[in-house]
């Protein structure tokens, strides 16, 4: 990014920094050298996202940064304060079925699979001799091999894991998120406070993380205490005794009025973004999982009391609770699509993406991908622990139907993309025919053209995607809901449902329940040896990251356990330094950004004071602000937001390519020109060989915006805007790292490839 290998750390640590070059690190010390030079520095961030190779495994979170996601989704909107608390309430509790579901697959792993069906059938037993002290056919009945204490110690899988998701929850917001943002006078900057990415507290959510974290850990222990729980509890309601029952209704009250408790923390408070909200609900935050963890350890000890009777057969009464969570997420994104239609329809804009339903589909597939891989580990479980015997019950029939409707999805998508394909092979004869009206006078090169106007059009393909979200969601929630309906009127497999069927009927059953299930481990497995290829391979490393760019841009509002909020770091970093630069120096800058970094400059300048604010230039290349984060995020990138921003800034320009598949333009009318975008810059810079190329010039698509001369020359153009009548620095005030030049400063904040 500087464009020297010598380079100093100015601020900053190893996580991210700001660097200058070597020669410039005392630049403030030297006024009369750099008059007429800006001094570049580069914010470095890019260890936030994907420098740690154990953070590949965050991909097992997906579910959770996708129904974080459609929080930030919701359609921009006048008024309706109130509407817009009930589409975060929604969300929230969206998140918190997703925790309740992981943890209850992993109930179905331990308690049902493990404990109490392999435990208790002397062939899978046998088979696995790990389990032979549980198992009362092989080691006699012995303590261990009771029902109660096999559940009980099998419990421990789970509460481990709510354990772990609490933990990195609290380690992450520690490391990356609790840096405050710098403070300002609310009655200074009107118009900003007004507009989201403005707000004091929009970038500092401790409350409501620590809350959220506090509600997800307790509910994941209430999970298995009902796991656990009910079955001893049903067993005691038919054949146990009267105090032992009287226990059981005991604990099953208390675990409702938890329940209720985690169900009101949720929906009570969600986020404090007008002022910088630095309380944190102690009281809450300790006492609440601690007492979900008390409630499960009395449970334990409930579970484990003598049942001569008692007999391990069949399934655990599993069955109906994961078909009231599907239905509950199913209601819960139906809900959600009426409160964000009605959003939309208050300030319609044809540019959001779905028409402002982008939220409920993306939280339709978060839900459909926690069901994807609870099922795919419970299938899997399943067939190692079967064996060829096949002599279990298995995991629940809905999870089966579930796995069954992944083929015809499948099949659906497949269909669209052949009407992708065919649409990108009409673009690229379209863009054929620009291509040689760009480059006139140069010979014809068939070859040539078609490269070019075939990445333009696979570039297009971009601007479809919320065609792929909306078919996916849509079809996701036709199948989920027939999933639903087949097993509860059937109560077994499709293929089992089957048997009674025509035999094309029984086959088609037979081979969907089949693929869906190797479908479904193979995607799972698919995720685990990514996460592992991440400890040897920095390529994989890098792929991950930019995954991480997009999804953990946005602050943890809707699940506590999703991965951690890069941008609480990185935008409190920026302002930090633009604000004390420009207060201790008294001079302008030049702000520039690629791809996702053009991102955070964005939300930098938004979070400035009004005077600084003026003081600072943006200069965006490949920049997604408006292709993607203006369509998907228009509350918070939306027209208004951009337009605000452009109002407040020195001067804005934007570079943009028709070969890039990210970055795009912006679409604002200008005051330092025609309007903010540049007019798309030629890819490649030429067509054949000349003097200035001598060799082939290569399709840059997305990246090295620098090699072309508009760079440079937007650069300058910024810089001598805020060049003329500059104060000199003041002296006085040297104690802070240096932060530019008197004649002003380029910043740059990279996007992946750079940091």
């Amino acid at each position: 990014m500087l464009g020297d290998p010598r380079t100093v750390r100015i601020t900053g640590d190893e996580t991210a920094a700001v660097y200058r070059r070597a020669d410039d690190a005392d630049a403030e010390r030297r006024p009369g050298e750099n008059r007429d030079q800006p001094v570049p520095e580069a914010y470095v961030w890019c260890n936030l996202t994907s420098g740690n190779a154990a953070r590949a495994l965050w991909l097992l979170l997906l579910p959770f940064m996708v129904a974080n996601l459609a929080h930030w989704m919701r359609p921009t909107t006048i008024g309706r304060r109130r509407t817009v608390r009930l589409y975060g309430v929604i969300v929230r509790l969206v998140g918190l079925s997703l925790t309740v579901l992981l943890v209850a697959a992993a109930c179905e792993v331990a308690l049902d699979l493990v404990a109490w069906q392999c435990a208790g059938t002397r062939a899978c037993a046998g088979r696995h001799t790990w389990l032979g002290f549980l198992s009362p056919a092989v080691s006699g009945h012995g303590w261990w091999s009771r029902p109660g204490c096999r559940l009980a110690l099998a419990s421990l899988m789970p509460t481990a894991l709510t354990c772990l998701l609490w933990y990195l929850s609290h380690r992450t917001w520690s490391a990356y998120e609790s840096q405050q943002p710098i403070s300002r006078d609310p009655g200074t900057d009107d118009e900003s406070h007004r507009l989201p990415l403005g707000r004091p507290g929009f970038w500092y959510g401790r409350r409501l993380v620590a809350r959220l974290r506090a509600a997800h850990t307790a509910a994941g222990f209430l999970t298995v205490t009902a796991a656990l729980g009910g079955s001893a509890a049903r067993y005691d309601r038919r054949h146990g005794s009267v105090e032992l029952e009287a226990l059981g209704w005991l604990l099953h009250l208390v675990f409702l009025g938890g329940a209720v408790v985690v169900l009101w923390v949720v929906c009570r408070r969600g986020r404090s973004e007008n002022r910088l909200d630095k309380d944190l609900d102690r009281a809450l935050v300790r006492w609440l999982p601690a007492g979900a963890l008390a409630l499960l350890v009395l449970t334990m000890v409930y579970a484990a009391w003598s049942r001569p009777g008692w007999r391990s057969t069949g399934r655990l009464p599993g069955e109906a609770a994961f078909g009231a969570l599907t239905l509950v997420q199913g209601l819960l994104v139906i809900a959600l699509g009426a409160v964000a239609h009605v959003l939309y329809r208050t300030h319609p804009d044809t540019r959001t993406a779905m028409r402002g339903l982008a939220g409920p589909a993306v939280a339709l597939l978060a839900c459909a991908l926690g069901g994807v891989m609870s099922g795919g580990v419970a299938q899997r479980v399943a067939d190692w622990l079967d064996g060829p015997g096949h002599g279990l019950a298995g995991p629940p029939a809905l999870l089966t139907w579930q796995a069954s409707t992944i083929p015809p999805l499948l099949l659906v998508l497949l269909l669209l993309a052949v009407r992708l394909a065919w649409r990108t092979r009409l673009l690229r004869r379209a863009e054929t025919v620009a291509v040689e009206a760009e480059y006139p006078g140069e010979s014809r090169d068939t070859a040539r053209t078609l490269r070019i106007a075939h990445t333009r059009a696979m570039a297009a393909l971009t601007d479809r995607a919320p065609l792929v979200v909306a078919v996916t969601s849509a079809m996701t929630l036709i199948l989920g809901a027939a999933a639903l309906a087949g097993a509860f009127a059937t109560g077994d497999t499709p293929g089992g449902a089957a048997r009674g069927s025509p035999p094309f009927v029984r086959a088609a059953a037979e081979t969907c329940q089949a693929l869906g299930s190797w479908l479904i481990g193979i995607g799972f497995l698919l995720f685990v040896t990514w996460g592992r290829r991440a400890y040897k391979d920095a390529s994989a490393r890098r792929t991950i990251g930019i995954l991480w760019d997009v999804g953990t841009f946005w602050p943890r509002a809707a699940h506590p356990f999703a991965p951690p909020c890069y941008a609480e770091r990185a935008v409190p970093d920026l302002t930090w330094r633009m604000a004390t630069w420009t207060g201790s120096t008294g001079g302008r800058l030049v702000l520039s950004g690629h791809s996702q970094g053009s991102v955070l400059a964005a939300a930098a300048a938004r979070q400035l004071g009004p005077s600084v604010r003026r003081r600072v230039a943006l200069l965006t290349y490949g920049s997604p602000l408006e292709r993607l984060y203006g369509r998907w995020f228009p509350a918070y990138f939306g027209p208004a937001a951009l337009n605000s921003l452009h109002r407040e800034v020195d001067c804005w320009r934007n570079l943009y390519r028709l070969t890039d598949p990210i970055g795009g333009p912006i679409r604002l009318p200008g005051d330092c020109g025609p309007q903010v975008d540049h007019p798309p810059l030629k890819d490649p810079l030429a067509y054949g060989r000349t003097p200035e190329h001598p060799l082939p010039a290569p399709i840059l698509g997305h990246g090295d915006y620098q090699a072309d001369p508009a760079f440079a020359e937007e650069r300058e153009r910024l810089l001598a805007r805020l060049r003329p009548g500059l104060p000199a620095p003041r002296e006085a005030n040297t104690s802070w790292a240096p932060g530019g030049a008197p004649g002003g400063r380029a910043q740059g904040s990279s996007g992946r490839s750079s940091g």
